[in-house]
């Protein structure tokens, strides 16, 4: 899509008709040469806009199409644009994206390698469209710099999994809560994206990971889990939330979607699963996980959810592991208290949606 054709999809302003496109017109130019870096990227985060302040900080050729990761692979491969505190460009990827898209509006500060010191700010949409603007303030002074910085390492090191880099149990735990239908309005923050209340959840669990480790010993373990979380986060939304729940079990939220939505993503999940192989000395070492998905209901609390995807994951083992088994709505409804709401073990069989 053209410039002018995103700005006239997006456009709410009161003072601009969608159909202006001399005013759109001038917006664009403006932005185009404006000494501030902007990038403008859709729900995919493929980049659908750029000016040239934006391009010659990451060297990007007009025209390219490119997704975030693409970028910043690229760049890191190069040693060029953002500077990346980490060897492992997969675990730092899987450490942003679990932060990234979260909130409506996110700050930070970048250093690139040709010198420039950005203060970035990003602003998402409700549709998970995202604006990317960067000013240049390198001529801030170091001791302040260095200030912020250690402020913002220790504020991603209270929310991020040591090992795996995804969002650790206090942080996925509090992106839960924002889904609930009974949370007070009042807790919501301003900065957070207003978070479409239910959705689907889903706890999962690596197979045989006990086995793993007395079999291969606890760095491999260790490097299966930090597989595992890097496939998924890569997998799923962006607006999708991710995070190590404890061991080798893992929390994954779909903000406003259906179990049949979820379903369909979990299903990419053992797709892409299938395909990886975590240790290159043991390349027979296969990665399986089990899932027990839940929808929120409107009277649901964390420790109800959580309760409910324990018995779908309890199931799902018991019928062979590999498993996806859901906990329907039907049932969790009911005040019975049966504890039986699950298909038969015929493979990923989902339940009542």
């Amino acid at each position: 899509m053209d410039p002018i054709g995103i700005l006239r999809s997006q456009s709410t302003s009161s003072h601009l008709h969608p159909d202006d496109d001399f005013g759109l017109g001038n917006i664009i130019a403006m932005m185009q040469h404006s000494a501030a870096l902007i990038g403008v990227y859709d729900e995919q985060e493929r980049l659908r806009f750029t000016n040239e302040s934006f391009r010659k900080a990451y060297y990007i050729l007009p025209g390219e199409d490119l997704c975030w990761q693409q970028l910043m692979r690229r760049n890191f491969a190069a040693k060029r644009g953002t500077i990346i505190q980490s060897d492992d460009i997969d675990a730092w990827i899987a450490s942003v994206r679990s932060r990234r898209g979260k909130n409506k509006v996110r700050t930070y500060e970048s250093d690139l390698h040709c010198g420039a010191y950005i203060w970035v700010t990003e602003t998402m949409l409700p549709n998970g469209w995202i604006i990317y603007v960067g000013t240049d303030v390198s001529e801030l002074r170091q001791s302040e710099r260095w200030l912020r910085q250690a402020r913002d390492e220790a504020v991603r090191a209270s929310s991020t999994d040591e090992l795996t880099g995804v969002s650790n149990r206090r942080h996925i735990i509090c992106q839960l809560e924002r889904m609930l239908p009974s949370r007070p309005e009042k807790l919501h923050k301003p900065s957070e994206v207003a978070v479409e209340a239910g959705g689907t959840v889903g706890l999962l669990d690596i197979d045989h990971f006990k086995k793993i480790n007395d079999t291969y010993g606890h760095q491999t373990g260790d490097e299966v889990l930090v597989t595992f979380a890097r496939v998924v986060r890569e997998t799923i939304k962006l607006r999708d939330a991710f995070g190590r729940f404890g061991g080798e079990e893992f929390l994954i939220l779909f903000p406003g979607q259906s179990v049949k939505a979820a379903n369909a993503t979990i299903e990419q999940l053992y797709e892409a699963i299938s395909q990886v192989r975590p240790v290159r000395n043991a390349p027979d070492l296969m990665i399986s996980f089990c899932v027990g998905l839940t929808p929120i209901l409107t009277s649901d609390d964390t420790s109800r959810i959580f309760s409910r995807c324990d018995a779908a994951l309890y199931e799902a083992k018991e019928c062979g592991r590999n498993q996806l088994k859901v906990f329907g709505q039907s049932d969790v409804e009911q005040e019975s208290g049966r504890q039986t709401p699950f298909a038969s073990c015929d493979g990923r069989q989902t339940l009542e949606q």
